[in-house]
């Protein structure tokens, strides 16, 4: 064979042999891909090893006095790993195992201890090493289960619990709309949480978890390679007793007037710190719950509770004073053909500070339109200098867009009617806490500020930052207008419309009720006939402390303001005010005779002088035995003698029942019982001997 011809053969052969080779590799490769493509796709499956996120605590949520609004506890998910390094053991595991599901179905009550047997046998068949076995389950919870058997090996005893975290309100339904909630199913978060979400959520930590067969994930290791850091904590401006107060008088409201839905607010005049805020809608009758922030969001026509910003552009243009005289009961506009009315009638020729006292329509719709129709937009001025038109940048999302015409920007503006009907509040749409803020304005002399609902955000109890409302207007009206208007408003309340329903003698009220009808978005004021009541103050009138408004809407019957939120108003104010001695402080205290000292039952001398102790009240005689009767004089506390003589009616006069039980007890007589109070009357006479067993009757009141 020549040369050449060898050099071709080996050639050949090697190219034979990489044919070969090339066809054997794409033989391999069918085999991989598809005849144990599956095999080979479970086991990289159960190899695949990914990072996770471990979402954070989110922060706490408190209220203006520490009361706890929201929080997060942990929640877990029970799994359990069948090849653990303490239950490997065959002969450990089916030991045990009808041991456990007796405990587990004792414990969680959801399957039979048969049913749990079953399923904890099987997952070991299958080497299951993530098999649920309960999810949603409280710390408390799980510390109990990791003393069942086999789980209490510890964390080789195949036990492998998840932590999530679970949000929760201590307070359930009190303020739980402006509180708000955040969750992976809500697109638009609300409220404080929604808000305020960066600083709450904390950052999400990482963890590596392993891919296991069937496409469940388990952690690699029991520590997060990354832990996460916790959110800071709100500190909010609620105080969870108002909140408390608001609500239950707020739904009492809205049940007795059949109304469709109704909402409060509480501010701190010199702070703007939203105190309290309730939201009610019908779900059926006699039912109501928070569905929608009306408060905030809950744009319509005020009605008369706007005539406060009427006469008070009037007094500081000095276009009228109070004592300035209107007529009331109808107002012909002129250029039209409409007439507006008192819906109580005529009043006669009254002077200003009276026809704003009884809320007319005629008198406000006159004077706006005889003082400012040949200059509208003078008028209107007023109110865009109010910043009535504009958003007050809410700590919260939802507030509505107020509405408030002006001939300059306006092509709907009805050069005769619109004044006149914008003078009694209509023709505009605002919020109830737009109202509340410009009444709140003169409360606090005049300083307009934003309303806040939070103070402060915390992080491991040190403030990182904090809030203060935001200034609107630093003075809305001169002292002297503002003067006349407070006079006004307290007139309302004493004189006026609010009388029977909102006065107190023991506090002043200053406020302005509110009545107006609601349109139709299609069919205007022609629909069906509906009306918001309203009533809106602040109080005590000569130093204000808290301001206030009740909006409930489409009340049944009885829709005026004075009627229908007038004693929702009431309610809450008086409640705050006896909560809270610093506005109260100053009542005179009625004497009870010759004395103030306070009134003390007969009964044992040590518990009683300690109490007078306490209030500093001097006693000028201090019995020697174990019980007294006290004689009050106007210089101090006399204590007589009551010492119990054995075989002796004691005298239990004055006494309260235990203490007149005891005595009678100790002296070994038989006591029938009647009334309730103190001791007023005994069968048997002080001082007369008595046998053991002896029947005594006494009497209480």
């Amino acid at each position: 064979m020549n040369i050449r011809a060898n050099i071709l053969l080996r050639v050949y052969l090697a190219f034979g042999l990489i044919v070969l080779l090339a066809f054997a590799v794409l033989l391999k490769l069918g085999d991989v891909q598809f005849v144990n493509g599956a095999k080979w796709r479970a086991m990289a499956d159960s190899l695949s090893v990914k990072e996770f996120d471990i979402a954070a605590a989110r922060g706490n949520i408190y209220s203006n006095d520490g009361s706890l609004l929201a929080t997060s506890v942990p929640e877990y998910e029970l799994r359990m790993d069948m090849l653990a390094g303490g239950i490997e053991d065959k002969e450990v595991f089916y030991s045990k195992v009808d041991s456990l599901a007796m405990k587990l179905a004792a414990f969680f009550k959801d399957k039979s201890a048969k049913d749990y047997s079953r399923f904890l046998r099987k997952a070991r068949e299958n080497r299951s090493r993530y098999a649920l076995i309960k999810r949603k389950v409280s710390y408390q919870d799980l510390k109990i289960v990791r003393t069942f058997p086999l789980y209490n090996v510890g964390k080789h005893g195949g036990l492998v619990a998840i932590q999530k975290n679970k949000r929760i309100l201590p307070f359930k339904s009190l303020a739980a709309r402006t509180i708000g909630y955040a969750n992976e199913n809500v697109k638009n978060p609300v409220g404080l949480e929604g808000a305020y979400g960066e600083y709450i959520n904390g950052e999400s930590g990482k963890q590596l978890m392993e891919r296991m067969s069937g496409g469940v994930w388990r952690p690699v290791n029991n520590e997060a390679e990354i832990a996460p850091r916790d959110g800071a904590d709100i500190i909010s401006t609620i105080d969870i007793k108002m909140q408390d107060v608001a609500q239950s008088a707020l739904e009492e409201g809205l049940i007795k007037s059949k109304a469709h839905h109704g909402a409060v607010i509480v501010m701190d005049v010199a702070s703007g710190e939203v105190r309290a805020i309730a939201n009610f809608t019908k779900v059926e009758e006699g039912v109501y719950k928070e569905q929608l922030n009306y408060a905030i969001a809950g744009n319509q026509d005020p009605g008369s509770t706007f005539k406060l910003a009427s006469y008070m552009a009037l007094l500081e243009d000095k276009l009228i004073d109070t004592n300035t005289m209107v007529e009331t009961g109808n107002y012909p506009v002129p250029g039209s053909r409409h007439i507006i009315r008192d819906s109580h009638g005529s009043i006669g020729r009254v002077t200003v500070k009276r026809a704003f006292e009884q809320s007319s329509n005629a008198a406000i719709a006159y004077l706006v339109n005889s003082n400012y129709g040949d200059n509208q937009s003078k008028f209107t001025d007023h109110l865009y200098n109010w910043h009535l038109n504009e958003k007050m940048q809410l700590q919260i999302e939802g507030e509505a867009q107020p509405a408030v015409k002006s001939p300059k920007t306006n092509k709907s503006w009805h050069k005769f009617l619109t004044l006149p009907q914008m003078a009694y509040g209509y023709e505009m749409q605002l919020t109830p806490l737009k109202m509340l803020t410009l009444y709140n304005a003169v409360a606090n002399d005049g300083k307009m500020v934003a309303p806040i609902f939070v103070k402060e955000i915390r992080r491991l109890g040190n403030p990182i930052e904090q809030f203060k409302a935001r200034v609107i207007n630093e003075k809305i009206c001169s002292d002297v207008t503002l003067s006349k208007i407070k006079s006004m408003l307290e007139g309302v309340v004493t004189e006026g419309s609010g009388r029977q329903t909102v006065h107190n003698p023991l506090y002043k009220i200053a406020g302005k009720t509110g009545t107006a009808q609601v349109a139709d978005d299609n069919l205007g004021y022609k629909a069906k006939k509906q009306y918001q009541a309203s009533f809106v103050g602040y109080f005590p009138a000569e130093k204000p402390k808290y301001s206030m408004i009740v909006v409930i809407n489409d009340p049944k019957n009885e829709y005026y303001g004075a009627l229908v939120s007038g004693p929702v108003f009431r309610k809450i104010a008086d409640r705050i005010y006896a909560s809270d001695n610093e506005m109260y402080s100053q009542v005179k205290t009625n004497k009870i005779g010759n004395t103030q000292i306070p009134e003390a039952k007969a009964g044992h001398s040590k518990a009683t002088r300690k109490v007078y102790s306490a209030f500093g009240i001097k006693t000028l005689y201090a019995a020697k035995s174990d019980y007294f009767h006290t004689v009050d004089t106007s210089n101090g506390v006399v204590f007589q003698e009551n010492i119990p003589v054995r075989g002796v009616m004691p005298n239990v006069s004055g006494m309260g029942l235990k203490d007149a039980m005891y005595l009678l007890g100790n002296a070994g007589l038989k006591t029938k019982v009647s009334g309730s109070g103190k001791v007023v009357l005994q069968s048997i006479q002080a001082g007369t001997k008595v046998h053991k067993g002896a029947l005594v009757q006494i009497e209480l009141q």
